[in-house]
């Protein structure tokens, strides 16, 4: 298992393919503050939830200075209709390797309706302009996440 991100650590830099497989990197996010969250798959029940939260919250965590941005190991085409079908405006990232949600601490064991299977941690990171994780959050729920960073945030 990868080793969890605390804050105050350097956010790990990366780069992967958006829903258009064009690239998107953190460093050229560098000066906003990230909500990046990581989920384990694009249309399932929870995943579409917490990236529909997301989306209606979205016009508020912009306002408060906030970029918002999902990645799952979903391939690009399947992240457009995902898109395309929930009418989500942030970029959603794909990567299929696990690299990036491996560096984060987002993949490895976990609990699967009482199995220990190894696969996608639900994490979302707040990133602070300066590239420096300001809030971990492992093992969050699809239902009332983004409320409780609404909280967090006071947005």
């Amino acid at each position: 298992m990868s080793e969890r991100l605390q804050p105050g650590d350097v956010a790990p830099d990366f780069e992967l393919p958006d829903a258009d497989a064009s690239p998107v990197s953190l460093a050229s996010l560098r000066g906003k503050r990230v909500i990046l969250y990581f989920y384990p798959a694009a249309m399932t029940p929870g995943c579409t939830k917490e990236s529909v939260d997301f989306q209606s919250s979205l016009a508020d965590l912009e306002a408060a200075g906030a970029t918002v941005v999902g990645v799952s190991p979903d391939a690009p085409a399947k992240l457009a209709k995902f898109r395309e079908k929930e009418g989500l405006s942030f970029p959603l990232l794909s990567d299929p390797g696990t690299e990036v949600l491996r560096a984060y601490g987002a993949y490895g064991e976990k609990k699967l309706y009482g199995k220990v299977v190894v696969g996608v941690i639900r994490s979302t990171f707040i990133i602070d302009p300066e590239g420096k994780v300001e809030k971990a959050y492992y093992n969050v729920k699809a239902t009332g996440h983004v409320e409780r960073l609404r909280r967090d945030l006071a947005v």
